[in-house]
């Protein structure tokens, strides 16, 4: 006998036989019939696919469902094809049996192997394809809910019955009153209207239930038993069903349909096949929005969400999945009553391929999970035996699951089921929203978070202070703690190079943690991978339960930063323990990853650029200054330009012969390494010249021709070169010669400050110079200042130190040491103009001391 029929054509195209799938699927799983769903879109799809692609027709599928059997039909337009099991072959004169492996005859072959029963009709112009499948026996501790039909009784009354009406306002105040009320209850509308409902129903306090008077007043449905209190004193039981109403206007009240208890069969719900309170959740609609939290909070949504279905069906815990946005696995979002283990974000893939029964898009009734485990392991261990899961569905599209769950087996039913399922269908869309409010939310913050990330690491070089970036922006954002190993040289281990936690005061220990393990494998797989390491560590050495770590250490996920083609360090974030990654933060992270490996591998190479030239030009730098008895020396040197330590302008003190000296202060055209070049070039051909013996003239004259010899490469040169022989007497004999350079300044006993040398062409443009050597004598008490134009040319707007303001300086320092000389100066030009120098700077200062009185 056909209790139920559904069938459907579809076109010859490729898309069909998938289309069939899904046809069938749906119409048997529509029938409470998922035992045979797998077989059946198996069969149909090979028949299907003969029928459109092989035969070039349309195919109509019919799906019979019968007493025992599913009956599912396959006709096609091309009866000429015959059937494929054998054929005869009448010029051989024998039978050749179908090869199972050709594909026009599968389908029947997989017909006989799967189906109970098959067989191949013709007709004009068609030819018809069936099979059927048995049903098997109900499988125990789970079945998928289906309506329920309606019972064989009807109720039965011992007199008139009498529906009374009444309607209470959005402030629990009777609004309406009909005359039925009025013969139940004995209150004329006049006594009664306006008046608070309270004082006329006796509402139970059940413990434990928590839905009060006003609550349920609010509730979309309610029915069940309460006691009213008639005009004669009189408490008496009745029967009702509450409705939340709206007007034309909006303004919602609630309708109350009540009859005396004796009469609820008028108004109450099929019966449930277990007792329970009758004013109590078990019997009340479900309705899990009332009282809901803000509807752009997700995460309180959710959380009242499941709070409220517990309650409403008197379960021992319950939990809300939300599909991935790949819709491929569950994630747990909110649960109540369940043990601190059960983690939220935890994740379940969505069809795990178990079981029939497993399907996630029917509301299921399980029965006893100690005989059958539930899909979810989310429930495994807890003791909990009965669970009734519904699909959250929006437009057809699954996106989530709700499960309620109690202790005793066999607690709920069907019916508990289809409540549930409704509820849910409710509060889907209201989720959904929600969902996709706090998605575009993460998405925004997203971006938002990337782009201050990209400006902050674009922000520095420094190769520390980018590794501190990277861990302050991971944490807290992304993860409760950070930790950041860079690659070793030539392929070595990684090393821990940085560590921060949310709590300052757990650095320590958490660093103490990752010292003790190996830092984890430069896998240069891109995405996120777990690394349990650090818990497994702190388990075994017995620290997990140690103040410092306790709650510290729980899932982990290491990420690779790879820039250039190469894997340069490891970004490893930590969350606290009972705390899983959310998918969307560990994205967000694997980008954060990427521009922070560019950001760390430019830091590296500007940093080992700026190591090899500070290198080289420290080279350029004299070594310590030798001391020469009788004449004190100092130096202060600074090279324009971030990371240059040599520019343009350059000193030198060094021995020549016994007892004399050589003394230099020069200045290159131009800042920079190119300058630096030619003050390489100049440093040490004046040493090596000044030792061959030559005089001061003579020196200046062949570095002149090497500069020169630089070609297109050169650069002109202002020189103050000098030789210093200390006497016997305490005074100090120089030979000077100023080749285009400021004048040197010299310092008096009395204060008064003098040139000490006449200005001489500069070196670097012309191959002929005519240089002498000009002479004097330091005496006791008396000092030498040598500077560059940089000391000179110091600029505010269009002010200048100049030689007169370097001379008003120097006329203070009478009594100072070269030391002391020497800082005044430095102090005086920086505090000239409140810019930073724009040019090489160097101060040489000679002093020859004072001789002590007796």
């Amino acid at each position: 006998m056909v209790t139920a029929r559904a069938a459907a054509t579809f076109g010859p195209v490729g898309r069909s036989a998938a289309a069939a799938r899904g046809f069938v699927r749906d119409a048997l799983l529509s029938w409470g019939l998922p035992e045979v769903v797998d077989d059946a879109v198996v069969l149909v799809s090979e028949l299907v696919t003969n029928a459109v692609v092989h035969a070039g027709t349309a195919a109509e599928v019919c799906c019979l469902r019968e007493d025992e059997t599913v009956r599912v039909e396959v006709t096609d337009h091309h009866p000429e094809r015959g059937l494929p099991a054998f054929a005869d072959v009448p010029d051989a004169g024998v039978e050749r049996y179908a090869d199972p492996d050709d594909e026009g005859g599968r389908g029947l072959l997989m017909c006989s192997a799967l189906s109970s029963c098959w067989g191949v009709e013709y007709a004009a112009g068609r030819k018809t394809v069936w099979f059927r499948l048995a049903l098997p026996d109900h499988v125990i501790g789970t079945r998928y809910a289906e309506p329920a039909a309606p019972g064989d009784e009807l109720p039965s009354t011992d007199g008139p019955v009498h529906v009374a009406v009444v309607q209470v306002d959005e402030h629990a105040r009777v609004l309406a009153w009909n005359p039925d009320a009025e013969a139940l209850f004995r209150h004329r509308p006049e006594d009664v209207l306006g008046r608070p409902w309270a004082e006329f129903a006796a509402w139970p306090q059940s413990a434990g239930i928590g839905l009060g008077l006003d609550e349920t007043l609010r509730l979309a449905r309610w029915e069940g038993s309460f006691g009213l209190r008639r005009g004669d004193g009189l408490t008496v039981e009745v029967y009702g069903v509450q409705i939340r109403v709206r007007d034309a206007e909006g303004v919602p009240s609630t309708l109350c349909l009540l009859v005396r208890e004796v009469d609820r069969a008028v108004l109450r719900s099929p019966a449930r096949t277990h007792g329970g309170d009758p004013a109590g959740p078990a019997d009340a609609p479900l309705d899990l929005l009332a009282g809901a939290a803000a509807p752009d909070d997700l995460g309180a949504l959710l959380q009242r969400t499941v709070e409220r279905a517990r309650d409403l069906l008197d379960a021992d815990a319950a939990y809300l999945l939300l599909v991935t946005d790949d819709e491929s696995e569950f994630e747990v979002r909110a649960a109540t009553g369940l043990t601190a283990g059960r983690r939220r974000y935890d994740r379940f893939p969505v069809d795990p391929n178990r079981s029939r029964f497993d399907a996630a898009r029917l509301p299921t009734v399980h029965e006893d999970l100690a005989i059958r485990p539930a899909p979810v392991p989310l429930l495994n261990g807890s003791g909990l035996r009965s669970l009734i899961t519904v699909p959250l569905k929006v437009d057809g599209r699954l996106i989530g699951s709700l499960g309620v769950a109690a202790a005793p087996p066999g607690r709920y039913d069907n019916e508990d089921a289809l409540r549930l399922q409704f509820a849910a269908d409710r509060v889907a869309l209201a989720l959904e929203s929600a969902r996709l409010a706090e998605l575009e939310r993460l998405r925004r913050g997203s971006l938002s978070f990337l782009v201050e990330a990209s400006e902050l690491l674009a922000g520095t070089l420094e190769h520390e202070q980018t590794l501190a970036l990277m861990a302050q922006m991971a944490v807290p954002t992304l993860a409760s703690w950070c930790a950041v190993y860079t690659s070793g040289e030539q392929g070595g281990p990684a090393s821990l190079a940085f560590v921060l936690h949310q709590d300052e005061d757990r650095i320590d220990p958490l660093r103490y943690v990752l010292d003790k393990i190996p830092a984890p494998e430069a896998d240069p797989a891109p995405g996120t991978r777990f690394w349990t390491a650090p818990a497994d560590a702190a388990r075994t050495g017995g620290l997990a339960d140690s103040p410092e770590l306790a709650g510290l250490l729980g899932e982990t996920v290491v990420l690779p930063l790879a820039a250039r083609n190469r894997v340069i360090g490891l970004l490893v974030l930590g969350a606290p323990a009972g705390v899983r990654f959310r998918q969307e933060m560990l994205e967000l992270a694997e980008d954060l990853s990427r521009r922070a490996a560019l950001a760390l591998d430019n830091s590296r190479l500007y940093s080992e650029r700026t190591a090899t030239s500070q290198a080289l030009q420290r080279s350029l730098l004299p070594p310590e200054l030798p001391e020469i008895p009788g004449v004190e020396v100092d130096v202060f040197y600074q090279a324009a330009g971030e990371g240059n330590e040599v520019g343009g302008d350059f000193y030198d003190l060094f021995p020549i012969r016994e007892g004399t000296y050589g003394f230099a202060i020069g200045d290159v055209c131009g800042t920079g390494p190119e300058a630096a070049s030619v003050t390489g070039l100049a440093r040490h051909s004046l040493r090596l010249l000044a030792r061959e013996g030559l005089d001061a003239p003579q020196v200046l004259r062949r570095l002149n021709a090497a500069i020169l010899d630089e070609g297109s490469r050169s650069r002109f040169l202002t020189l103050l070169y000098g030789e210093l022989t200390p006497r016997a007497d305490g005074c100090t004999e120089l030979s000077l010669v100023c080749a285009g350079h400021p004048l040197p300044l010299r310092l008096r006993v009395d204060g008064q400050v003098d040139q000490a040398a006449t200005p001489q062409p500069l070196l670097g443009v012309m191959e002929d110079l005519e240089l002498t050597a000009e002479h004097l004598v330091l005496q006791p008490g008396e000092v030498l200042l040598c500077v560059t134009d940089g000391v000179t040319e110091r600029r505010e707007g269009l002010r200048m130190l100049g030689d007169d303001g370097l001379a008003q300086v120097l006329t203070g320092c009478t009594g100072l040491t070269a030391g002391a000389v020497a800082a005044r100066v430095q102090r005086a030009v920086e505090r000239f103009a409140p810019e930073p120098p724009s040019d090489d700077m160097a101060i040489l200062t000679l002093r020859v001391p004072a001789q002590r009185a007796g």
